[in-house]
């Protein structure tokens, strides 16, 4: 058995062999098919990763809690804003978290000599590099006297300190934001660009009182960061803040919230499975191209087959039996696929690797599918080249052997 199977295998090698160029373009629809499936899965999981890399990035178990409600017919600039009870009462009645910060945010222009950038500046206390699981890279947070009593320090991002100061030790220096001089006594570290391509080292912190006091020029709180301790179900925190602001706001029982609660963990969710839907969806459309590429098999193996009726007609008149002549039509078949699965696979992987980079996205392998695609592959042969075997089979010798 295993000589006739070695027998069978050197001639469908050598009936490939004989017609190489027609050999190579026949697996050619597997080739794009198994590269296509590849590369798309992989550029999708290398995507879904990136996406959780960025909202990571945004902090653990946070929830942003922003007066109004976005939506057709909705407004948020009608919205009562926040307060410094609100945020008190947060932070006295809400259980399981770890911070509550309150923020205001305005882009201004911030200047330090002879630079200047536009860059958005952020009015909040301490408990914001707690909420955003940031830390400070040079100098020190805010200290509580400074945010009670407004007093005029910042704390710059890394761009804006590679903008404004280059190679200088920034700590200490006194820069203008708008209208108001500022110390720096801190730098963050940096971050990078949000997932919504946003450079999110281009920020300036400031006490809130002083933001409030001196840039907006109201006591108005735009936005509420609230950071949920470890373990601690995030939904519950969501609930427990939404009745909270429901009964601060007098919002009676049916009447629609007029601020809105986003958790972070959510979020997140609802991206990655979004993702992972596309990528799904590419890599099916890809997989129809495996098909295309079965069909041109066929094709081949049945004008194969029709080329070699007078062999086949020797074959058979010699003793040979039909099971020996389909199997080795069929081993061709299947030879043939392998080769395009084989190509295919290395083709996507390299497809992958260079789209990731440009993308600059991670490079995520998956090993189960390379191998259920070179598996598919190797389906698609026996399948689709079990017709043209089968016909092949079933000729008459004797007329196989008048066929010229």
């Amino acid at each position: 058995m295993a000589a006739c199977s070695t027998e069978t295998l050197k001639l469908a090698v050598q009936a490939i062999r004989r017609n190489a160029l027609r050999s190579f373009l026949t697996p050619l629809g597997i080739m794009i098919g198994v590269s296509a499936v590849i590369a798309m899965v992989t550029i999708g999981n290398g995507t879904t990763a990136k996406v959780k890399e960025e909202m990571a990035k945004l902090g653990t178990n946070v929830l942003f809690v922003r007066p109004g409600q976005w939506g057709p017919g909705r407004s948020s600039s009608t919205a009562k804003p926040f307060n410094a009870r609100d945020v008190a009462a947060m932070r006295e009645q809400l259980r399981g978290i770890r911070a509550v910060a309150p923020l205001g945010q305005q882009s201004v222009t911030v200047v330090y000599g002879n630079e200047s950038r536009s860059t958005g500046t952020i009015g909040t206390d301490a408990s914001y590099m707690i909420a955003q699981d940031w830390d400070i890279a040079q100098g020190r947070n805010f200290l509580e006297s400074e945010t009670r009593s407004g007093q005029a320090v910042c704390i710059l991002g890394d761009t804006v300190r590679k903008e404004l100061f280059g190679s200088v030790d920034p700590l200490g220096k006194r820069i203008r934001l708008s209208n108001v001089s500022c110390q720096v006594i801190g730098v963050l570290e940096p971050k990078g660009e949000s997932g919504f391509g946003n450079d999110r080292d281009d920020v300036v912190l400031i006490p809130l009182r002083t933001y409030q006091r001196r840039i907006a020029g109201n006591s108005d709180i735009g936005r509420i960061t609230i950071s949920a301790q470890d373990g601690v179900d995030t939904s519950k925190v969501q609930a427990d803040i939404e009745r909270l602001l429901r009964e601060r706001r007098g919002i009676s029982a049916g009447e629609e919230d007029d601020f809105r609660v986003a958790d972070m963990k959510q979020i997140a969710d609802t991206q990655t499975a979004t993702t992972g839907v596309l990528t799904t969806l590419l890599g099916a459309v890809a997989g129809v191209s495996l098909l295309v590429g079965g069909i041109g098999i066929m094709n081949i193996m049945l004008v194969s087959v029709t080329e070699r009726t007078r062999e086949i007609g020797i074959r058979l008149a010699i003793g040979a039996q039909e099971s020996q002549v389909l199997m080795q039509f069929l081993v061709e078949a299947v030879v043939l696929s392998l080769l395009g699965g084989t190509i295919g696979v290395a083709l996507g992987l390299g497809l992958a690797s260079a789209a990731s980079a440009g993308m600059q996205i991670p490079f995520v392998f998956d090993p189960g599918i390379v191998l259920i695609a070179f598996a598919f592959s190797a389906l698609i042969g026996v399948v689709f080249g079990y017709f043209p075997a089968r016909r092949a089979a079933q000729l008459d010798p004797i007329d196989a052997l008048r066929h010229e």
